[in-house]
Formats: C-alpha cells, sequence, structure tokens
C-alpha cells in the first residue's frame, strides 16, 4: 500500500514512477488526493477527501473510449454487476507516460477474496458468465465491427507451434516424456475440432469475455459477486468462454469430468464431441512455459513451481481427465 502522505520509498523501480504518477494525478483532480493504493502499474485505487476510484491505464485512447461504451451499454441493458466508468472533475483528461487513464467506480471487495477453491464460488462465477453472455447476446451486433471475432483455435495453433519451438529449453526442466504427452494430446484435440467445428459456428454468438480468470470475479463487501476487466472482450460463442472457465476450474475438481458434469452448464455441452476435443488442449500449460521462457522468469521461485505444478503436479490426474475424453470419442 502506498500512502501519497507518508510512504517511504526506496526510489527503485516501480517507485519511482508512482511517485511521478501521484504527483502528477494530484496536478489534474480537483479533488484532493490523500491516498494512492497500486495493484498493478496500470490499475490503481485512489482516495480522495471526498471519494474513492480505480484508475486504469490504457494504450490508446481509443482503448479506453471503448471500455467506458461497453461497460455503459452493459449497465444500460441489464447487466448491474460490474463496475461504470465515472468522470470526477478534472483539469485536463489523465493522459500520463504514453497512457491513457480512465476512472472507474470502486467496489468495496469481501474480506474474503474470491477464489475457484470453493464449489460454491465455481457455482456463482459460472452463473454470473452466463448472465453475462445472455445480456451480450442482445447487443453482440452494434459491437461486431468495433472488437474482434474470437479466434481462440488460431490462438492455441500458434500457442501449440511456440511450445514446439521451445522443447529444446523444456528439456532441461521437464523429462521428455512429460512433453510428448502434452504435444499428443494438443494434437488430438486440435485435429479431432478441425474435422467438426460446427458447435463453435453454429452456436449463437455473444460478447465473450476472454479472460475467466478468478481474479477477474470480484465479491464485494455485501457478498454480490461481479465480473470485471473486459479488455479482451471478443464476438464468439459462448462456449469458448466456457472452455476457459473449465480449464480454470478443473485443477480443484481433481481433473475430474463427473464432478465438471455436475454443473448444469458442462453436463450438456459434455454431448457435443467438439467440446470434448477441445477440453483436451493443454492451453494454460503452454501459455505459462510460453510465457515463462520468452519473460526468462524461471528463476522467479514462485512462477516455476505455479508452472510445475500446472505440468507435472497435476499430470496423472490430467491424463486420466484427458484417457476418458478419448474413450468417450471412441
Amino acid at each position: 500500500m502506498m500512502k501519497a502522505m507518508s510512504m517511504t520509498f526506496n526510489q527503485k523501480g516501480d517507485d519511482d514512477y508512482f511517485i511521478r504518477l501521484l504527483s502528477y494525478l494530484r496536478s489534474k483532480f480537483k479533488e484532493n488526493i490523500v491516498e494512492m493504493v497500486p495493484f498493478r502499474k496500470n490499475v490503481i485505487l485512489i482516495k480522495t477527501d471526498k471519494n474513492k476510484y480505480m484508475i486504469k491505464g490504457f494504450q490508446t485512447n481509443k482503448r479506453l473510449q471503448l471500455q467506458e461504451a461497453f461497460t455503459a451499454t452493459l449497465r444500460k441493458e441489464g447487466f448491474l454487476k460490474t463496475y461504470l466508468f465515472v468522470h470526477p472533475q478534472l483539469i485536463d483528461p489523465l493522459f500520463f507516460e504514453g497512457a491513457y487513464f480512465g476512472c472507474m467506480e470502486y467496489i468495496p471487495p469481501n474480506k474474503i477474496p474470491f477464489s475457484f477453491h470453493s464449489q460454491k464460488n465455481m457455482h456463482e462465477g459460472l452463473e454470473l458468465l452466463e448472465q453475462f453472455h445472455f445480456i451480450t447476446s442482445t447487443f453482440e451486433t452494434r459491437y461486431r465491427t468495433i472488437i474482434p471475432r474470437g479466434m481462440i483455435f488460431k490462438k492455441w495453433r500458434e500457442r501449440r507451434k511456440t511450445f514446439s519451438s521451445n522443447i529444446s529449453h523444456l528439456k532441461y526442466f521437464v523429462n521428455e516424456a512429460f512433453i510428448t504427452e502434452l504435444m499428443d494430446w494438443a494434437n488430438w484435440s486440435l485435429t479431432g475440432m478441425d474435422k467438426d467445428p460446427s458447435l463453435f459456428i453454429n452456436e449463437p454468438f455473444c460478447v465473450l469475455h476472454g479472460d475467466v480468470a478468478h481474479h477477474n470475479f470480484l465479491r464485494d463487501s455485501k457478498g454480490i459477486v461481479h465480473l470485471i476487466d473486459f479488455d479482451l472482450i471478443s464476438i464468439g460463442p459462448p462456449s469458448l468462454d466456457y472452455l476457459q472457465y473449465a480449464n480454470r476450474i478443473l485443477p480443484n475438481l481433481d481433473w475430474s469430468m463427473d464432478r465438471l458434469a455436475q454443473f448444469s452448464t458442462f453436463e450438456k455441452l459434455l454431448d457435443k464431441k467438439e467440446f470434448l476435443f477441445a477440453l483436451a488442449f493443454p492451453a494454460d500449460i503452454f501459455r505459462e512455459w510460453n510465457r515463462l521462457i520468452r519473460e526468462g522468469s524461471y528463476r522467479d521461485q514462485n512462477k516455476y513451481n505455479h508452472v510445475m505444478d500446472l505440468t507435472i503436479g497435476q499430470f496423472y490426474s490430467r491424463k486420466r481427465f484427458v484417457d476418458t475424453l478419448i474413450m468417450m470419442m471412441n
């Protein structure tokens, strides 16, 4: 936490940036800023003597305007469990060191952060995502020329290609037999989807959230769950978001097909062979290893432990899951 009046900085790295940003914001806000709490470099809580705001930076003003318009549309069309952009009195629009900053409503968080460790949270998150899809299906045509089409399978092919090109590095960390199995799962998955992608083509479209990780669900102080962060929205069938959601919660279900089928949304989708093929793709493992190698962050013990748990710690549970998928398709 960085208190505007009393925090001591070490004058290195991001601290210098936040000192400059605080000085800049004080020069632009007409309200007196009494505290600034960074969550990330571009997501910051501002406390003034009158209000609390979340401010977020965007690479272009066009991106900021899209987010403002989209969240306003969500609220207007009846999806209330998210934030709106607000416009406090400012001397000038907020533009600082290449980023355009917008101000959002502050949602007071619950004392217990939202996570996928509890069955209750998994169900509530999925229900909220279904509501989001239902509402956005009523207005997605307005955004078809503004936001991209969801191209998850193209992204997966690129991710597989990058992972394959990184194998010479991966062999220092992971036994080659595990790598071979992961590639086999990916190839089986993509080959199956190529043969019959009808679910993802014929399903009615909506606006996809695109990043249904636990940190994009926020339980407020009253216990209500909100959906936040629409940076990766796209147009496509809701099953693409459900694929990602399944991938996020399956580790907490011990990669159990039976436990996944207890969710009514997935019970229906598990009758679709295209969805079964897609579930086998190790998107999370490929993503994390590609990032780790690209950034050279395997020396970061927390990041390294996380990707090794995905790859090795969950391997045999996940293998049973993929073997079940293969049997279901035979």
